[in-house]
């Protein structure tokens, strides 16, 4: 495990690792994880119990709320400053402009040419996992949303599944919906479905044209309920139900 986390410290996504709240009792701390983790193992964890996960693919387009009020107001003043034929914008939360753009940039960039955003999926995976072996090769992008985060995943299973199995699975789990007709409209989206909703939700679920054992997913969630308010709550629920 990497030096990312720390080991003793419970890291909690209660729909996946609920058991890892008793450990509190060796610092009286439970950390909340990422929020684009928390995410991507709410939807993750019922197929990696079904058939198992030896490889996750992932890019992440990020919510600016995720880095506070400031960049929220940076990219709607952005917005209406260049909506409005101004040209000139003040760029101050992020590297470049925000506003009609992406940045492939979240965090610190680190040795590897990855950044901590990144790095903390790959650690934070595998601890609340609990498995060392599952390989994560994380892309974080900064889009001009103001609330929800979304991920493309792919994933390589131990075992085969079909995207049939692995919608009856993701419709049954806990704090899952799936939104997934093969139509116009039939996916969810940050701003429509996700945002201001508890859930994490599913979409474009299909199997993968270039590796047998490979299946792909959409995922969305509200970055600052799931992705942080609602998972600490459900910590702290089950903490006081089951510990005290």
């Amino acid at each position: 495990m990497s030096q990312g986390v720390v080991q003793n410290i419970p890291l909690v996504v209660p729909e996946v690792n609920a058991h890892a709240i008793a450990g509190y009792t060796k610092h009286n701390i439970i950390a909340n994880p990422n929020c684009s983790t928390i995410q991507m193992l709410v939807a993750l964890k019922p197929i990696y119990d079904a058939v198992g996960i030896k490889r996750i693919n992932v890019a992440t387009y990020q919510a600016v709320s995720g880095s506070g009020k400031g960049a929220i107001s940076e990219l709607i003043d952005q917005t209406t400053k260049l909506l409005s034929g101004n040209t000139e914008v003040d760029v101050e939360v992020y590297p470049k402009q925000i506003a009609f753009n992406v940045i492939p940039h979240i965090d610190v960039f680190q040795e590897n040419g990855y950044t901590k955003e990144e790095m903390k999926m790959v650690w934070e995976t595998q601890k609340i996992f609990e498995d060392d072996n599952i390989l994560v090769n994380p892309t974080a992008v900064r889009v001009p949303v103001i609330y929800g985060h979304s991920e493309a995943i792919n994933i390589e299973t131990q075992k085969k599944i079909t995207a049939t199995e692995a919608t009856k699975i993701l419709s049954k789990a806990n704090g899952v919906t799936v939104v997934d007709k093969r139509e116009n409209g039939g996916y969810a989206t940050p701003f429509i479905e996700a945002a201001n909703h508890d859930d994490t939700f599913v979409s474009r679920i299909r199997e993968d044209i270039s590796c047998e054992k490979g299946l792909n997913l959409w995922v969305v969630s509200d970055n600052i309920r799931k992705g942080a308010a609602l998972n600490t709550i459900q910590i702290a629920e089950i903490l006081i139900k089951e510990y005290l």
